[in-house]
């Protein structure tokens, strides 16, 4: 069960959250999603390319920093719009415990239909790797 509406101020904190992206879960995604593209599984074609090692999908960040909304909530489907920007890659080194991803998250504004808006921090190494992250939900 997640958060009610009339228990939710401007300035609220949602509860952080950690992820780690893992190469498994670079592998897990693109089959997923058909990005195959080399620089998230070749470090030879990574680094070939100016980037500092095989990166973490975009996407696949996006989605994961998402959970920080959809467990506040209790409910995917509370959120009704999700955006970021896409800042800085998240190198995944290959051993076994991945990149570590901190996500945060706060209310900021109470918007005229009722729902609520919600920044999204998510930093790698203390540098943000989304930018302009937000999420527009309704709560019960």
């Amino acid at each position: 069960m997640g958060v009610r509406a009339a228990d939710i101020a401007v300035g609220d904190s949602l509860p952080p959250l950690t992820l780690r992206i893992t190469r498994a879960d670079l592998v897990r995604y693109a089959g997923a999603s058909g990005d195959l593209n080399p620089i998230h599984w070749s470090e030879r074609f990574a680094v070939g390319v100016g980037l500092p090692g095989v990166i973490a999908h975009g996407m696949l960040t996006m989605g994961m920093a998402a959970r920080i909304v959809t467990e506040w909530t209790g409910d995917p489907g509370a959120v009704l719009e999700y955006g970021v920007r896409f800042g800085r890659p998240v190198p995944v080194p290959d051993d076994d415990l991945g990149a570590l991803v901190e996500v945060t998250a706060k209310v900021t504004k109470v918007l005229d239909d009722g729902t609520f808006k919600v920044n999204v921090t998510a930093a790698f190494e203390g540098k943000s790797v989304l930018g302009g992250a937000s999420a527009r939900v309704r709560l019960a």
